[in-house]
């Protein structure tokens, strides 16, 4: 419902805070599909601590403590293996594991 409501109003930025958290794999990857397709002419910034919401950006930033660590696409963050890096390896460990 949230999310549906982002798109009503006629404005060229939409914002998601941790909107997909809730979500299970499938779900979470039919809605970022959809979202995908609403928001070509838009600007959308994701926030999220999950890889899955982000790694199909053009562009991802690692913030930490209000401070931007690492800035690039999902293949260049990994392949500079800093904290995006590590991040990913262990929420993919995390989901090798379940």
């Amino acid at each position: 419902m949230v999310i549906s409501r982002a798109f009503l109003k006629k404005s060229r930025i939409v914002i998601f805070d941790d909107t997909f958290s809730a979500l299970d794999n499938k779900t979470e990857q039919k809605v970022l599909n959809n979202v995908k397709e609403l928001v070509k002419d838009k600007t959308c910034i994701i926030i999220s601590n999950r890889i899955s919401d982000i790694k199909d950006a053009n562009n991802i930033m690692v913030l930490e403590s209000g401070e931007v660590l690492e800035t690039g696409t999902h293949e260049e963050l990994l392949k500079k293996q800093g904290r995006y890096y590590r991040f990913y390896k262990e929420q993919t460990a995390t989901s090798e594991m379940v």
